[in-house]
């Protein structure tokens, strides 16, 4: 297939993927080599109906257009965005009913084959009809319940892409067709395959059991994914369906969520959820963000203020504008970077995949030699201990717990990281946290607030605090700046009611002046004063002090005399000095980059306990500084929540981004703490930490377990203690090592953090 016979071709939403739709049906991922495809026969032939793109956990370079089976290890595809319907998957409701129609079955052909043994050692009896009656138990089993398995096993054989049902289908279907062939013709097998009572050996119950054992497997596999992806799917139901939209002429109309563009004016009225995220046009109210924020008070908005979709309005009722809807609110962006966290696989998953890689051969190789040895010398019947052997080698090194290993873990700690409030964009996050032995903080936003405060008012002698605030926001009154928000916010929280002032006058640069009833007031930075020709020597010493304790300080003349200063300071973070310790403690070197000038910066780490301090850098000096830690061998992670901390968070080897912070830098950043506390850090690294542990015991347990379970199931048992390995129970042993890799998988989500 080449370029010229694409039909269509899409941008994947997000990533901006190219994918390409052939009149072949299939679909393919655009190389280099346009001759390069990834097939899908599930494709359907109209690319626009080609809308849900499925992939593979384990092997993420594996995408197609509708369900189906990775090609390469054999595992059910995931759809790459998730879905609000809260169904469980059609694989796992097809998983559950075979298992439980393959158990019914093959619990009265164990009592058959129980029977057939006992009737004809101890009682002599002709076995003929109850082998027949497992015939027809065991068919059913292995050629419906197992159906799947067969078929995947069958392609990796022909795509040469051998795996774990690679084994599980050569496995049954050697012990099934070996006793099918004994019922229906035992007069082909020779003297040799036959016991002292002239019987040819049938394994239909070994074969049935292999089979439903593997789909109580595959059920619990589905099921704990299932689980995991609640958590996704409770977080798209947050939103609400429909919306009131505000037209034009004024009429409102209840629409669905989907019918919502931007630019949209919405009513969001008393007790009900934000559709979209916005602005508030009109009215006022206080909005419950704990979803977003886990803060439980609830925040006042105003007119100018943000509001996230998904977040719960109170009493008040106020008008919005939609300014990001679908896929590029908040919340979806929270699901997306679950899901996309959820498919990807750490580094230490190449360990188990190289394995795999010659693990099957190396098991079917094992096969073949056991099954020759024992023909070759072993007791009689000496040909039906060779498929013995043979087959219960290919059982009990089936690699199903290998190749759970590390997804599972991975699973479970990207949905325990969204509890606790660390979002991972990809696994290798996962790994790479704990191995962070130098973080680079952003300060504002990231160690402090990020919203500047009054922090201290100092008055000339015989003035008052209340007057000189006064004063100040008249002249504020209606300003955007953020000085000028802190001004009014302290205002208002002193409960003084706030006049505009006359004659207003904004100097570039250096601050304002106005007319308050009567009076000339000039509010600004030094040189303001300066200018108007106003002695601040007496505040002069007073104002370096606040300086250096890193706060922004404003002059307030009246009458053309000082009446006072202002020191505006951005609150550190409560949590931001416990968050150093703990970090400390763990022996991270912390250091400051910060395009705030050196005072003030010096001013928040001393306070902190930071180790170094770079102030006054430019975006892309951030990165260079990355850079430099990285050429001296440092291990360096970069928390920030601005746009000009993206670069540096990109090129860091591990980004952090703060919930509360823009929407580049969540995309820059490999780590997201949705409270925007940097305690999260140190959870994210405990969870870190113990996800690879977990990963490394989950590997020592498939690893151990195939080194010791298939010299046993050769037959390595049998000189000293005439014990042979029974294929049915090499099956069981094969099952219990998957559940026992999934549950220790599980442990992690009663983690404490």
């Amino acid at each position: 297939m080449t370029v010229d016979s694409v039909a269509a071709k899409y941008h994947e939403p997000r990533d901006g993927t190219e994918y390409f739709f052939c009149s072949a049906r299939c679909l393919g991922k655009f190389h280099a080599n346009p001759t390069q495809y990834l097939h899908s026969p599930n494709a359907p032939a109209d690319p626009a109906k080609a809308t849900v793109i499925y992939t593979c956990a384990m092997h993420p370079q594996i995408r197609q257009a509708g369900p189906g089976n990775c090609p390469i290890c054999g595992m059910t595809l995931e759809p790459v965005s998730p879905s609000t319907d809260d169904e469980p998957s059609v694989e796992l409701v097809d998983m559950r009913r075979r298992f439980w129609v393959s158990a019914a079955l093959s619990l009265p052909l164990l009592a058959y084959a129980m029977l057939a043994m006992v009737s004809t050692v101890a009682m002599g009896w002709d076995s003929r009809a109850l082998e027949w009656g497992q015939f027809a138990l065991a068919t059913p089993v292995i050629l419906w319940g197992g159906w799947p398995f067969l078929e995947r096993g069958w392609r990796s054989v022909v795509t040469l892409k051998l795996n774990m049902f690679t084994l599980i289908g050569l496995g049954t279907s050697v012990a099934y067709l070996y006793s099918v062939v004994g019922v229906l013709a035992p007069q082909v097998f020779p003297p040799a395959f036959r016991d002292s009572h002239g019987r040819v050996g049938v394994y239909f119950e070994a074969a049935a059991v292999i089979v439903t054992l593997v789909l109580l497997g595959q059920w619990l596999e589905l099921r704990a994914r299932s689980q995991t992806s609640h958590a996704l799917r409770s977080l798209l139901n947050l939103a609400p369906a429909r919306a009131r939209r505000v037209d034009a002429d004024g009429t409102e109309t209840d629409v669905d969520l989907a019918a919502v563009v931007v630019g949209n004016k919405l009513r969001v009225r008393p007790g009900e959820k934000v559709p979209v995220d916005g602005v508030v046009l009109e009215g006022a109210s206080a909005i419950d963000e704990s979803m977003i924020t886990g803060e439980s008070i609830p925040v006042e908005k105003h007119t100018g203020d943000r509001v996230v979709g998904a977040t719960l309005n109170g009493q008040g009722s106020f008008v919005m504008r939609a300014d990001k809807v679908g896929s590029d609110t908040l919340l979806a962006r929270i699901v997306h970077m679950v899901a996309i966290a959820q498919r990807t696989r750490a580094p230490i998953q190449g360990l188990a995949d190289r394995v795999a890689a010659w693990f099957v051969p190396a098991v079917i190789a094992a096969a073949v030699i056991g099954g020759v040895v024992w023909a070759l010398w072993g007791p009689e019947p000496r040909l039906a201990h060779a498929v013995l052997v043979a087959v219960s080698v290919l059982i009990i090194a089936c690699p199903c717990a290998l190749g759970l290993a590390t997804p599972m873990s991975i699973i479970v700690a990207m949905g325990r990281g969204a509890g606790i409030g660390v979002l991972f964009r990809n696994a290798e996050a996962i790994e790479d946290l704990r191995k962070v032995d130098t973080l680079v903080v952003d300060k504002t936003g990231t160690l402090t607030e990020g919203r500047p405060k009054v922090a201290k008012i100092v008055v000339m002698d015989g003035g008052d605090e209340g007057t000189v605030l006064t004063l100040a926001a008249a002249l504020e009154v209606g300003s955007e700046h953020p000085l000028a928000s802190a001004i009014l916010a302290a205002a208002k929280e002193r409960g003084i009611q706030t006049t505009a002032a006359q004659e207003f006058q904004a100097r570039t640069g250096l601050g304002v002046i106005g007319r308050v009833d009567s009076a000339v007031v000039a509010f600004g930075n030094a040189e303001l004063m300066q200018a108007e020709k106003i002695p601040i020597g007496a505040m002069r010493a007073t104002a370096d002090a606040l300086r250096s304790e890193g706060q922004t300080v404003m002059f307030l003349a009246s009458g053309g005399k000082l009446a006072g200063i202002i020191g505006v300071a951005d609150p550190i973070k409560e949590t931001s000095a416990e968050a150093v310790r703990q970090l400390h403690a763990e022996g991270v070197r912390i250091i400051m980059l910060t395009g705030d000038n050196k005072t003030t910066a010096e001013a928040v780490a001393k306070r902190l306990g930071i180790d170094e301090v770079v102030a006054g850098v430019l975006p892309d000096q951030k990165i260079e500084t990355v850079k430099r830690l990285q050429a001296d061998g440092r291990f360096v992670a970069m928390a920030g929540d601005g746009v000009n901390d993206a670069p540096a968070l990109a090129q860091a080897q591990v980004g952090i981004a703060m919930g509360t912070g823009t929407d580049v830098a969540m995309e820059s950043a490999s780590v997201t703490l949705v409270k925007g506390d940097l305690r999260g850090i140190v959870r994210a690294r405990s969870l870190s930490r113990r996800t690879i542990g977990n990963i490394q015991q989950n590997l020592f347990l498939a690893f151990v377990y195939n080194a010791i379970g298939v010299p046993v199931a050769a037959g390595a048992l049998y000189p000293f203690f005439g014990w042979l390995l029974s294929p049915m129970i090499a099956a069981a042993a094969m099952s219990l090592s998957s559940v026992s890799v999934i549950g220790n998988a599980l442990r992690l989500r009663s983690e404490r953090f």
